[in-house]
This record gives structure tokens, sequence and C-alpha cells, in this order.
């Protein structure tokens, strides 16, 4: 019999396919849950997830190739999107293909906010400046990308496919849910999958 104890993530950008893994199993091993792991994340496109169709077509391509799949994460960035609005359409129409547990979470405007908020903790990491400190409400900045290229040092720039790994391997988890509610809903979906899978 497969255990399924695995969760795949689903995301939209390459640099997403070597970030969140690394997330999520920082925050597996903050929970202990040792016997959960993580499968290498489905990509699928923006533009292409929120049409009826293709989030469905996506988990049950999850469903068909991962027999060990215990739960799913959809993780994409909300951009000009409400996340109240859009998130529950979007896991309405993943359990309505899916029995798996199954959590959505959209990153207010885009997943380097997170980065934003747990700014301190990123010091001296990949040309952040050592006086490099979190704006308020970092989540509500428009260019999260553009704002950490400030905050590096001369002329570097952020890579997203380069630096998003390395910043989510060092981020400060405890000032990123502090300072950025999506984050925190991302924990809380992390953690609702774990329990999910782990019951006896």
């Amino acid at each position: 019999m497969v255990i399924k104890r695995v969760i795949v993530p689903i995301v939209e950008g390459y640099s997403e396919v070597e970030s969140v893994p690394i997330l999520l199993r920082r925050i597996l091993e903050r929970e202990t849950a040792y016997s959960v792991q993580v499968a290498k994340p489905f990509r699928v496109k923006r533009n292409l997830v929120v049409k009826e169709g293709e989030l469905e077509r996506a988990i049950r391509q999850v469903v068909r190739s991962r027999l060990d799949a215990g739960g799913i994460l959809v993780l994409l960035d909300a951009d000009k999107d409400c996340p109240a609005q859009l998130g529950p359409r979007l896991l309405k129409r993943c359990q309505a293909v899916t029995q798996l547990p199954v959590a959505v979470v959209l990153a207010k405007g885009e997943f380097e906010g997170w980065f934003l908020g747990a700014k301190e903790s990123l010091q001296g990491v990949r040309g952040i400046r050592q006086d490099a400190t979190a704006p308020e409400n970092p989540e509500g900045i428009r260019g999260a990308k553009e704002r950490l290229s400030k905050n590096m040092q001369g002329q570097r720039r952020y890579m997203e496919v380069d630096d998003q790994p390395a910043l989510a391997a060092k981020m400060n988890l405890e000032l990123a849910k502090e300072r950025c509610r999506s984050f925190e809903k991302f924990l809380r979906g992390v953690h609702f999958l774990i329990s999910e899978m782990t019951r006896a």
C-alpha cells in the first residue's frame, strides 16, 4: 500500500519551482512533520490557472502521476486580484476534481512581498544591504521585486530565478508571519495539509 504523505505544490513560475519546496521543508521541520515529504512542484502559468479547466487539468495530472500524493498546495501571486475572492473560487474548483486535501494560498501582490516583510533577516544575503529594514505594509507594495533591487548593494539587481530560493532559505518565518497576512495563511495552509496527512 502506498503511504500518501507527499505534498505536491502547484506554482506559477520557474523560481517558485525551486523556492517553494525550500520553504515547505523548513515548515515541515519546524512542525516536526518528519514523515511528510515535498514533491517537485507542477508549474502552471498564472494567466492560465485562473481560467476554467486549467487548474482542474493540473490537479488531475497530480493525482494521476503522484500515487503517493497526500495533499496539494496551490500557491500563486494574487497580482491585482482580491485574494479573499479568488482564493475560495480556486479552492472550490480544486475540491470538485479531487478528494485529496487542498490548500490554496494567494500571496497578496507578489511572493517577494514576504521577503520584504522579513527583510532584516536577509541582511547580507544575496547582496541585501546590512542596513535594510522592512517597509510598512510590505504586502501592499506594488513592485516588490524592484523594491528588493533598491535594497541591494552597488549595481546588484534582484534576479528572481537565482535569488528567490536563497532568500527563501534564509528568511525569518516569524517576521514574515507577523507582517504579511498572506504568509500567515500560507503557514496555516501547510499546517492543515500536515494535519490531514498525518492523522492516524
